[in-house]
Parts: structure tokens; C-alpha cells; sequence
């Protein structure tokens, strides 16, 4: 009875819902739940009234507002025919549909309670940016602009709850469409490879395009709200150069809930992970993902909560950041050189991830399945076919850059200024392709650093730890090579513009290093397509195992997982370089709003003072424990994991016969919780420090006279840390996604193959990477970007 119906797919022979425990009750935020029962007339009239309102505020503000709410509106019905699309697809046999219901019940369930224990802590947070904001002091051009205490006060809380909530939904989204692709890709793969490819793309692209279009959105609507309702530039009131200060809490409050949302969502994924591969293929010698593994499931719902809802977030903060430092820096520029009509300068980046939705559009859908989807065709190499969709973008963003400077940054004050900032962006579309090739290089096992290190694991598990690390200590040197000539070239480019102040001394280069990093956010949505990509596959082959699919099926998710690691690598190395270049563009601007503040010039940070030398101090410290306790977090919840299914394994011998099921909702419940529990250090080391310190040292400089020090050891502080964050950053994701994908070599049938002593090294080199490229790692370069905005929104309470 048991072979027949193994042969028929079905796992066990009762065929009950095996997985109803994991879900306990509605798992959709209550704003989706309220929306969700009103009236579908109601909703659509509800609809344009909404977007009727957003259009009369944008063409009240300016026409380029009005095309980029034009634009977001319409790369929104995009996503939803790229939605129609992937759900259109066929969910394949019951033993799929039922282990993919098992999934998206953990992930969402995850994903409220996770989000629930973040918007508590993003209202506490709230509160106290409101009490300092009410008992800081102004600036002279707020005064003049009648800008108070109470009305600053006001804006930046509604700011930072309105990034916190964009955030949380662009996490949302990301999650929401993975644990519904993925069993649609797996039920393509037993027809095509290129067919699961596409739809596996097209469900990353929605995702993708939301975000963007969310974090485009949500910052152009808070610009133009304020520009009607502050009545900016009519007599008497703000200047629009100072408009985008105004914006900070925005990226502060993204960056707050990416950052808890990458950890949480990272402890659970990467606990899971290493439960599941030291007791299932270590100890006991099955397959990853194999039903029997009582852990399988909880690992399965991690890549989404993990990779899918934690990088939305991410990508949402990374862009945020991006644009409204960019904006305060334009601003800041063309008020200096006195140029006319400055709104060019300060939209400019509305405009580039814009102009982002639409060529990124172009590359996702340059990406199509098979002719004839009823023939089984040859399996051709997934990242080529999605390196050509990428060529596409990039060479699309080239000429859209070019329109775009030529549109917005001509001035007559030096008419060829536009060309000098074009270059600017060609500067940083350049550094964006360098990133995602070294990254690949590193990362991709049909190069020879991955390939040494699977070679490494024939001699044992010590000589892969050892090549893993010395190959991620040695990928940290390219990176950085690139972002300092990136950083360099771009400063000189818009320092030789010809903009110059009222002295004659030339403005344009930290604007300059602005646009370089717009150029490489510019390809941004399809980046983060090809990242969402990976987390989709991964889970598709999970099913597939699951539900004992052909050994043919199982073969293109393997390789469409491997290829998914490699470009999750792409996609966090781009992160960290985008990340690079914004935090020196916050902090440029943080050093201008401390002199506004304090009336006192403030250019330099000089580590010769020792207590700014102690700052650094600190700030590279940081970086080091925060990862340490990131790390720590997923050790001590993969313990727990551990135990679990060592108990479940003894207690229950029928599972390994398939007599008995495992109790997959205790491993997904031990994972939840532990997650949610030991995401709260990390999280709140990172957003006390800097606060603690600037105090600490402002106290410390009033007693001695010294009235810029808080201010001063703040930035050391900033300065330090970002440089040791991208530095841990790199080693972290490339030596972990290397470490990844030599196992995935070897499992091809290299060295041995799968139960190989090479592959059991190669399965502890795995498992030491886990927490590594997807704990840790990432949630450093989010880290970097928060620690800019933090000390951007509480510079007055350094003063």
C-alpha cells in the first residue's frame, strides 16, 4: 500500500491536512482585512477619488511631480497584470498545493506577529522623536519660514510612522507573492525550465515594482503634501531648497523597520536552515527538504520571511535613503549657487526611479518561456538568460539617465553641467554592473574561487572553514577599489561642472557623488527582481522534494536554486555598495544640519581630538558586536532547532519509514518565537548607541567648553562604522553565498557528489555561511543606512 502510493505522489497513506497545525488564525494585516470587505464598487470610486486628490496635489506642486505620480500610478497596474499573470498559472497536483498552503500559513502568521512586535516598538519610538522634537531648538530659516517647534515636531513623527508603514507593506508584498509562486514554479518545472524561470521572474518583479513604486510614491506625495500645505515659496514662508529636511523621519522610519524585519526575519530562516541540514543531512544522511525532516517546513517558510519580506524592506529603506539624500543635497546646492528655479535639482531622483520602473519593466518582460510550453526543452543557464534581461535595463537606464539631466540639471549658469552630472550617473550605472559581476565571480560555482573551495572540502571540514574565510576576506578588495574610484571620479565630475557659489568656489561635487549614486540605484528594480528570484526557486525545489517529483524536475530546481544563491549574492553586494555611497551622502548632509543648527561651521572631523578618535572607536566597535550577537541569535535558536528534531526523530522512529508524520508546528512555532525574542538586542544596540554617545560627549563638551564635540564624535562615529560595515559586510554575504554554492557544485555529481565526505565538509561550510550572508550580512548594510538617518533625525540633541 505504502509503494503505491509513493508512486502516486502522495506522502503518507491517510492524505489529512498534515500541515493544519502551523496556521492559528487570519494571518493578513487588519488594514488588508478592512479593505478586503468593502464593497468592489465602493473600492474602485474609492480609488479615484484617492488618485483624483494625489493628481490635483501634484499639479499644484509642479508637472514634474505630476509625471512621476503618473508614472507610479501606471508601473502599479503593471504589478497587477504581472500578479494576474503568475496566479493565472496552475498550482500543480494536491501534494504540491497542500505542502505550498503549509508554507504561506507559517510565513504569514510569522509575518504579523513579527510586524505586530515592530509597530509597537515603532509607536514607542514615535513618541520619543515627538518629545525631543517639541524641546529642541530651530534654525533661523525655520523661524523665518514660521516653521515651529510643534509643527517640525509633527511632521517628522507622521514622516517616520509613514516610512515605518511603507516599509512594513513593501515587506509584505514581497512575502505575499513568493509563498504563492513558488508552487506555481514548481508545477512548471515538470514541464519547462524556462517556463518556471519566467514565472519565477515575473512574481520577483512584482514584487520589485511595488517597491520601488512605493518608495517613489510615498516620498513624492510627503513633498508635495508639505509644498501645499506649507504654502512653499510665496512670501514669508519655507524656501524649497529646505523642503526635503523635512523628509528625514521618512527614511529614518524605514530604516528602523528594515532593519528588525532583516533580523527577525534572518535569526528565523538561517535557525531553521541549520536545524534542518546538521540533524537531516548530517546526522541522519537525507536529502535537503526531505518530508521526513521535521524541520523542513520551518526552513521553507524562512526564505520568504527572510529574503523575500526582509529584502522588500530593504530595498524600500536603500531607496528612501537614496533619494532624499540626494534631494537635501540638491537643494543644499542650488541654493548656494543661487540658481533660479532649483526644483530640477532637488526631483530629480523622483524622476531617475521612474524612469527606473519603466526600464525595468522592459527587462522583466524581455525574459519569456518557450514557444511550445508542451515540450520538455534543453535546460539552458538561468543567469545568462537573466544577465541578457539585465544588459537590457542597463543600457535603457543609459540613455533615460542621459534625458533625464539633460530635462532637469540644465541650468544657464553653466550649460554644460547636465553632461558632467550624465557622466556622473554612467559613473554609478558602471559601479552597479562591477558590483553584481564581482559578486557573481565570487559566488558562482562555473568560477574558479567556488570551485577551489568545493576542492577544499575533499581534505576535510577545516580546510573548507579555511578557504571560505580567506576567500571572503579576499572579496572584500574589488568592492572597494570600485566605490573609492566611484566616489572620486563622481566628486571631480561635479566639482569641474561649472556651478559654483557667490565666492566663485566650485559646489557641485558631493552633488555630483549624489547623481553617481542615483545611477546606481537606477537599475534597482530589476536588481531586486533577480534577488526575489532566488528565495521563489529555492522554495520551488523544496516542494518538489516534498512532494517526490521525477528526479528530472528536481534537476532544473537545483539549478534554478544555485543560480538563485548566486544572484541573492548580486543583489546584497549591490545593496552594500548603494549603501556605500548613500551613508556618505547622510553624512555630508547630517555635518550641514549640525551647522545650521548650531550656527557654526562644520566641515571637517578631526580624529587627531581624542575623544572624536574614541568615537570611531566606537562606531567600528559596533559593527562588530552587532554581528556577533546577530550570529549568536541564530546559533542559540538553531540549538533549539537542533533538540527538536533529535527528540522528534527518537520519539517517533516510524517518521524515517513514513509511518509516523512529524510535528512541523513546533519547529515553526520554537523558530517564531525564538526569532522574535533575540531580534530585540541587536536592534536596539543599533538605534541607542548613537543617541547615547552624542549625549555622553555633548555633556562632556558643555563642561569643557567644547560646543560641537557631541556632534563631532557622532560623526566619527558614523564615519567608522560605515567603513567597517562595508568591509563586514562583504566578507559576511560573499563567504557565505560561496560557501553555499560549492555545496551546490558538489551535490551536481563534483568530488563525489551528495553523502560524499567532500559534500559533509561542504554542508558545515553551508551551515557556518547561514547566519553569515543571510543574518548578519545583510542586516549590517541596513544597519549603516539607519545609524545616517538616526543621527540626521537626533542631531539637535547632540548640540
Amino acid at each position: 500500500m505504502m509503494e503505491a502510493d509513493m508512486e502516486n505522489g502522495r506522502l503518507y497513506p491517510e492524505r489529512p491536512r498534515t500541515f493544519s497545525t502551523v496556521r492559528s488564525k487570519s494571518s493578513l494585516p487588519p488594514i488588508f482585512r478592512v479593505l478586503m470587505r468593502i464593497n468592489p464598487r465602493a473600492f474602485i470610486v474609492l480609488l479615484l477619488l484617492v488618485f483624483s486628490g494625489v493628481l490635483y496635489v501634484g499639479a499644484s506642486t509642479s508637472p514634474i511631480v505630476l509625471f512621476v505620480f503618473c508614472v507610479c500610478t501606471l508601473s502599479l497596474f503593471f504589478s497587477l497584470y504581472l500578479t494576474k499573470w503568475v496566479l493565472a498559472k496552475d498550482e500543480g497536483p494536491p501534494e504540491m498545493s497542500e505542502i505550498s498552503d503549509a508554507i504561506r500559513d507559517g510565513a504569514e502568521g510569522f509575518f504579523r506577529t513579527q510586524y505586530g512586535t515592530i509597530s509597537k516598538m515603532a509607536c514607542i519610538l514615535a513618541l520619543v522623536i515627538l518629545g525631543i522634537y517639541l524641546f529642541r531648538t530651530t534654525t533661523p530659516q525655520q523661524e523665518a519660514s514660521g516653521v515651529g517647534r510643534t509643527t517640525s515636531a509633527y511632521i517628522t513623527v507622521a514622516s517616520f510612522l509613514l516610512g515605518a508603514l511603507c516599509s512594513g507593506i513593501a515587506g509584505f508584498v514581497g512575502m505575499w507573492v513568493s509563498v504563492r509562486a513558488n508552487v506555481r514554479v514548481s508545477s512548471a518545472a515538470r514541464r519547462s525550465a524556462r517556463e518556471a524561470l519566467q514565472i519565477a521572474v515575473r512574481a520577483g518583479g512584482f514584487s520589485a515594482i511595488v517597491v520601488v513604486g512605493m518608495a517613489v510614491f510615498g516620498v513624492a506625495i510627503l513633498y508635495a503634501t508639505f509644498y501645499v500645505w506649507l504654502e512653499v515659496d510665496s512670501p514669508g514662508s519655507m524656501k524649497v531648497t529646505d523642503l526635503p529636511l523635512l523628509l528625514v523621519g521618512y527614511g529614518f522610519g524605514a530604516s528602523f523597520v528594515a532593519l528588525f524585519a532583516q533580523l527577525g526575519g534572518g535569526i528565523y530562516t538561517k535557525a531553521a536552515d541549520v536545524g534542518a541540514d546538521l540533524v537531516g543531512k548530517v546526522e541522519q544522511g537525507i536529502p535537503e527538504d526531505d518530508p521526513r525532516n521535521p524541520a523542513v517546513i520551518a526552513d521553507l517558510v524562512g526564505d520568504n520571511v527572510g529574503d523575500c519580506a526582509a529584502r522588500g524592506a530593504d530595498l524600500f529603506e536603500s531607496i528612501a535613503a537614496e533619494i532624499i539624500s540626494a534631494m537635501i543635497l540638491g537643494g543644499t546646492m542650488a541654493q548656494r549657487c543661487k540658481i533660479e528655479d532649483p526644483s530640477g535639482f532637488i526631483l530629480f531622483p523622483l524622476v531617475v526611479h521612474s524612469f527606473d520602473l519603466v526600464i525595468s519593466s522592459v527587462g522583466i518582460l524581455s525574459i519569456r518561456g518557450t514557444r511550445d510550453s508542451g515540450l520538455i526543452s534543453p535546460i539552458e543557464d538561468p543567469m545568462a538568460i537573466m544577465q541578457k534581461g539585465y544588459s537590457i535595463t542597463i543600457l535603457l537606464a543609459v540613455l533615460t539617465f542621459g534625458v533625464s539631466t539633460r530635462w532637469l540639471l540644465y541650468t544657464e549658469q553653466a550649460p554644460s553641467a547636465w553632461l558632467n552630472f550624465a557622466l556622473c550617473g554612467l559613473v554609478g550605472i558602471i559601479t552597479a554592473y562591477a558590483f553584481v559581476w564581482i559578486s557573481k565571480y565570487y559566488t558562482d560555482y562555473k568560477h574558479e574561487p567556488v570551485r577551489l573551495l568545493a576542492l577544499s572540502s575533499s581534505t576535510g571540514h577545516g580546510t573548507n572553514i579555511i578557504a571560505g574565510v580567506s576567500l571572503g576576506l579576499e572579496s572584500t578588495a574589488l568592492p572597494v577599489l570600485v566605490i573609492s574610484v566611484a566616489i572620486i571620479s563622481a566628486f571631480w565630475l561635479g566639482h569641474t561642472s561649472g556651478l559654483v557659489d557667490e565666492s566663485g568656489n566650485p559646489t557641485g561635487g558631493l552633488f555630483g557623488t549624489a547623481v553617481a549614486t542615483m545611477g546606481m540605484l537606477s537599475t534597482a528594480a530589476y536588481v531586486l527582481t533577480m534577488d526575489m528570484f532566488g528565495p521563489i526557486a529555492d522554495n520551488a525545489g523544496g516542494i518538489v522534494e516534498m512532494s517526490q517529483q521525477p528526479e528530472s524536475v528536481r534537476e532544473i530546481t537545483d539549478i534554478l536554486d544555485a543560480v538563485g544563491n548566486t544572484t541573492k549574492a548580486t543583489t546584497k553586494g549591490f545593496a552594500i555598495g548603494s549603501a556605500a555611497l548613500a551613508s556618505f551622502l547622510l553624512f555630508s548632509a547630517y555635518m550641514d544640519e549640525v551647522a545650521a543648527f548650531a550656527q557654526l561651521p562644520f566641515k571637517e572631523v578631526d580624529i587627531a581630538i581624542p575623544e572624536v578618535f574614541v568615537g570611531g572607536l566606537l562606531g567600528a566597535m559596533l559593527i562588530f558586536l552587532f554581528s556577533a550577537w546577530a550570529c549568536s541569535a541564530v546559533g542559540k535558536t538553531a540549538q533549539e532547532v537542533v533538540n527538536e528534531v533529535r527528540r522528534q526523530f527518537i520519539e517517533r522512529p516510524g517518521i524515517m519509514d513514513y509511518n509516523e508524520k512529524p510535528d512541523y508546528g513546533r519547529c515553526v512555532a520554537i523558530v517564531a518565537s525564538a526569532s522574535l525574542r533575540e531580534m530585540i538586542r541587536p536592534g536596539a544596540l543599533a538605534i541607542i548607541s548613537p543617541m547615547a554617545v552624542g549625549i555622553i560627549f555633548r555633556m562632556l563638551g558643555h563642561a569643557t567648553g567644547q560646543p560641537l564635540l557631541g556632534a563631532k564624535v557622532v560623526a566619527a562615529m558614523l564615519m567608522f562604522a560605515t567603513v567597517a560595515g562595508i568591509l563586514m559586510a562583504l566578507f559576511l554575504n560573499t563567504a557565505g553565498g560561496a560557501w553555499d554554492n560549492a555545496k551546490k557544485y558538489i551535490e551536481t555529481g563534483a568530488l563525489g557528489g551528495k553523502g560524499s565526505e567532500s559534500h559533509k565538509a561542504a554542508v558545515t561550510g553551508d551551515t557556518v555561511g547561514d547566519p553569515f550572508k543571510d543574518t548578519a550580512g545583510p542586516s549590517i548594510h541596513v544597519l549603516i543606512k539607519m545609524l545616517a538617518t538616526i543621527t540626521l533625525v537626533m542631531a539637535p540633541i547632540f548640540l
